[in-house]
């Protein structure tokens, strides 16, 4: 009997256990719920003290403010704007509206390029339509200024003329490493 006793008393390193299958050392909800409701009562104090603290600054601000100059007008609120101020302000100005303002710019932009137009009614420069400047092109080719083309003819007949006066030597890379190296390059 009293191997019995010796098993039946817990010892130190051993938890308690009860006969309804669970340990007494476990964390009990009611400590958790005192610890959720001091923290909410926390909250509420931090609150309060810091709501008390705004109202006070702010009012020994207004309290502490100097007068107003008698020769100053009070102004206008700028932060309420109407759209008839907004055409007022410099550039860029916000967007009121995206959808529409980006879509009146495309009608705007495929209106120009699908229409003829003066762009400069001194100089005789007309907008034609997109389609057709693009068929024009395919019919007669780009356009080409005679000085660039004449020009472009006698370099090409100077390198004609070079290519068949002196003939080059291809060089391997390793050469042309070695006389670089030669030539202190």
């Amino acid at each position: 009997m009293s191997e019995d006793r010796v098993t039946n008393q817990p010892t130190q390193n051993q938890p308690k256990v009860n006969h309804d299958g669970f340990e007494q050392e476990d964390l009990s909800s009611r400590s958790a719920l005192y610890f959720l409701a001091g923290l909410v009562l926390v909250g509420i104090v931090v609150y309060l003290i810091v709501f008390g603290m705004y109202r006070f600054l702010d009012s020994y601000a207004k309290a502490h403010q100097p007068p107003m100059s008698p020769m100053v007008t009070p102004q206008a609120d700028t932060r309420a704007v109407t759209p008839e101020n907004a055409e007022t302000f410099p550039q860029p100005r916000l967007e009121e509206n995206e959808r529409t303002q980006l879509r009146s710019f495309i009608e705007d932009q495929d209106r120009k390029l699908a229409t003829y137009d003066w762009v400069d009614k001194d100089r005789g420069t007309v907008r034609i339509p997109i389609d057709h400047a693009m068929e024009l092109i395919a019919q007669r080719g780009l356009p080409v200024h005679a000085e660039s083309a004449s020009s472009a003819q006698s370099s090409a007949a100077k390198n004609s003329e070079t290519k068949t006066s002196t003939p080059v030597k291809k060089q391997t890379p390793k050469a042309a490493k070695t006389k670089a190296a030669a030539s202190g390059k």
